[in-house]
């Protein structure tokens, strides 16, 4: 029996596991509102919240540009005429340092050379004042749906305290981060991809191999498992 990896018992932190709750991504979207006019700026808030979507709502650029460096936002609503600079100049930060963040600009700069400068700054979308606040809710759900369908699903597990991103080979544990080396994750991966199996340590040396394409010997896969224990029962 000593050889039967039985992963309850391997990793006793893990018992719902064997129904593992992989996901693909989150549904909750968070959108950032940058716009100086309060009252525009509580309507777009107050509407798209009602969608369901996570809002941070600011009035210039500055707090912008704050909360920016603190959230990872899926889109962002940005004004051209801030009271302390423009949208242009913050589209163009925006775009190297969050390049899958969308951005649309809502302006009532209606130029034609106005808009080829707010796409050339890396906007996907230029609507001009005034605009149909129904008709921009159904824009934004239409563009987040064909941004899922492109987009990879992601490869996570999730049981309340442990937070597993393959994808990214991002880990925490009671939401603090859990360095975890690439062999620890591959091993972890293959755990979640075979549940309520019970592997022999040859057929689990396979598989790493497979996925590795390196040898993995016992005593390594002995220690790599100490190790993910270690790590995960910490807490």
């Amino acid at each position: 029996m000593k050889n039967i990896f039985v992963l309850v018992t391997i990793l006793g932190h893990l018992p719902v596991i064997l129904s593992a709750k992989r996901k693909g991504s989150d549904n909750m979207k968070h959108i950032l509102i940058v716009e100086d006019d309060n009252l525009l700026n509580k309507t777009l808030t107050y509407n798209l919240e009602l969608d369901g979507y996570t809002i941070t709502s600011v009035l210039n650029a500055r707090t912008a540009a704050e909360s920016l460096k603190t959230n990872i936002f899926d889109l962002v609503l940005l004004d051209i005429n801030l009271p302390d600079g423009n949208g242009y100049d913050l589209c163009r930060l925006i775009k190297p340092e969050h390049p899958d963040t969308v951005v649309i600009f809502l302006t009532a700069n209606d130029q034609e050379s106005n808009q080829i400068r707010g796409y050339e700054a890396g906007a996907v979308d230029y609507i001009t004042k005034p605009f149909s606040i129904s008709a921009l809710q159904r824009k934004i759900k239409a563009m987040f749906a064909m941004l899922e369908h492109h987009k990879p699903a992601k490869d996570i597990y999730e049981d309340g305290s442990l937070f597993l991103d393959f994808s990214e080979q991002f880990a925490s544990l009671n939401g603090k981060p859990l360095a975890l080396s690439a062999m620890e994750y591959k091993m972890l991966n293959l755990f979640l991809k075979n549940p309520k199996q019970v592997l022999t340590r040859q057929q689990f040396l396979e598989k790493l191999w497979d996925v590795d394409e390196k040898y993995v010997d016992e005593h390594t896969l002995t220690t790599s498992i100490s190790r993910i224990r270690s790590k995960i029962e910490a807490d």
